[in-house]
């Protein structure tokens, strides 16, 4: 199997996570840890129902796969997530060692590897992992519009159920 059809197998994984924190009323973002073949680590975006706004997809799937491998440092793991890394999330990249990060969809508007800045490839940085975007990132994509459209359906429906009272 190509590195490509890996990635791609191990995304459909992520995706799973995603649709997980959709139905949990979470923004969909799933994330896992993969170490020689194995996932380690998985995580699903839970800031809302956890009260922390710390528990993002990735920092879920690194604490998780941490615990497994008993060290802080995930040497030649590779973190894949459905949608581009915020700020916090690429400094946990970095302090985890993470080899590769995969991504399906940019994050425009908080995106810290591509989309806002180029942050796992700052000079100062000990540690540069290697950043693939773009895989599946149609279906994560349409996962995350479906979501936010159904979220603001809601909402006009409850304001309307609140005029009309």
């Amino acid at each position: 199997m190509s590195t490509e059809q890996t990635d791609q197998q191990w995304m459909m994984q992520a995706l799973d996570l995603a649709q997980h924190a959709a139905d949990l009323g979470e923004v969909p973002v799933g994330a896992l840890v993969v170490l020689d073949g194995q996932i380690i680590g998985r995580g699903w975006n839970r800031p809302i129902t956890g009260h922390d706004p710390c528990a993002h997809a990735e920092v879920i799937a690194l604490r998780e796969a941490a615990l497994a491998v008993q060290n802080y440092r995930l040497v030649n793991a590779d973190l894949y997530v459905t949608l581009e890394p915020c700020m916090m999330c690429a400094g946990a990249i970095v302090h985890a060692r993470i080899r590769r990060v995969i991504y399906a969809a940019l994050e425009p508007k908080a995106g810290a590897l591509v989309s806002q800045l180029q942050a796992l490839s700052l000079a100062h940085l000990n540690h540069k992992p290697e950043v693939v975007g773009g895989v599946l990132a149609t279906e994560s994509s349409e996962l995350i519009s479906l979501f936010f459209r159904r979220r603001r359906e809601e909402q006009k429906r409850l304001k309307g159920l609140v005029q009309n009272s």
